[in-house]
C-alpha cells in the first residue's frame, strides 16, 4: 500500500504511530486498562496479533502482553533511536509500528510487549469481526 493510501485510511494519530513510528502518551490510549476477553488486531491491516489472555497489568500506561498469538505475525527489529537500544515490534503483515518488547514481563515468557493502543483494534470475544469497533 502506498503512503497516500495509508494517510487516507488512518487517522492522523494512527498514521503518526503506525507509519512514522510514533508513540502515544502513557495512560491515554484506549486499551491500556482494558481486560475484556477478545483479540487485538493490527489497526492498519486487521492481522490478529494478541489475545486478551496474553495481556497483563504492567503499570506502564500502555497495553502490555507477555506473548503474541504467533511469532510469525510480528517482526522484532533493533531500534537505536532516541539514544536507546530497544527491540521494536512491527506487524509482519503491513509493517506497522506497534511498540517495543522488553525483558521485564511475567512468566511464562518474561517478555513485555509494550504496544500503543492506537496501533491496535480490539475485537470482543463472541463479536463478528465486521461489527468490531
Amino acid at each position: 500500500m502506498k503512503e497516500s493510501d495509508w494517510k487516507a485510511k488512518l487517522t492522523p494519530e494512527e498514521y503518526r504511530v503506525l507509519r512514522e513510528k510514533g508513540t502515544e502518551r502513557p495512560f491515554t490510549g484506549e486499551y491500556w486498562d482494558r481486560f475484556d476477553p477478545g483479540i487485538y488486531q493490527c489497526r492498519g491491516c486487521h492481522a490478529e496479533l494478541f489475545t486478551a489472555d496474553q495481556k497483563f497489568e504492567s503499570h506502564c500506561g500502555w497495553p502490555s502482553f507477555f506473548d503474541s498469538i504467533d511469532k510469525s505475525r510480528i517482526h522484532e527489529i533493533t531500534d537505536v533511536s532516541h539514544g536507546m537500544r530497544r527491540v521494536e515490534v512491527l506487524c509482519a503483515n503491513c509493517g506497522g509500528h506497534l511498540g517495543h518488547i522488553f525483558p521485564d514481563g511475567p512468566k511464562p515468557t518474561g517478555n513485555r510487549y509494550c504496544i500503543n493502543s492506537v496501533s491496535l483494534r480490539f475485537v470482543p470475544a463472541g463479536t463478528a469481526d465486521e461489527d468490531a469497533k
